[in-house]
């Protein structure tokens, strides 16, 4: 198999290895020879990753919560049913304690979700960063002809 040395688009150097930063000038990567640069909207693959995992985990969370609050409503029918008034005191500090949890737990799942965000948010962060390198390296070789 031949190696095919290609030129690069900034500088004109020779470019062994397209898929990774020019070594004379530091541009960007380039794209394979059959694809076309895409407008500014274009986003890679790689940047679309889901997090698929966090977000089983805020579900689990949320359903850890909502059968805690199952659970609140299923121990007041039992207390009332085995000591009618007499379970009031015991039912008002397990209730609270219950309560307490699935707030605790509903919580944990909306931090999760908010993680996500901030994940996309620091990938888009990434997308932003590299556009403006690569438009700085632009700009520099326009200004250095």
């Amino acid at each position: 198999m031949v190696e095919q040395v290609v030129s690069c688009p900034e500088c004109r150097g020779a470019r062994p290895d397209p898929s990774v930063t020019c070594p004379s000038c530091g541009a960007p990567p380039m794209r394979g020879a059959g694809e076309q640069r895409g407008t500014d909207e274009e986003v890679r693959e790689q940047d679309l990753e889901p997090y698929i995992t966090l977000r089983y985990i805020a579900r689990l969370f949320k359903i850890f919560a909502a059968i805690m609050l199952i659970l609140i409503v299923a121990e007041v029918v039992a207390g009332f049913t085995a000591d009618a008034t007499a379970a009031l005191p015991t039912l008002i500090v397990e209730i609270t304690k219950m309560l307490v949890a699935a707030g605790l737990l509903w919580g944990f799942g909306d931090l999760t979700l908010l993680l996500i965000d901030a994940g996309h948010d620091l990938r888009v962060v990434r997308i932003l960063l590299g556009r403006i390198n690569a438009e700085l390296h632009r700009k520099n070789l326009e200004d250095k002809k």
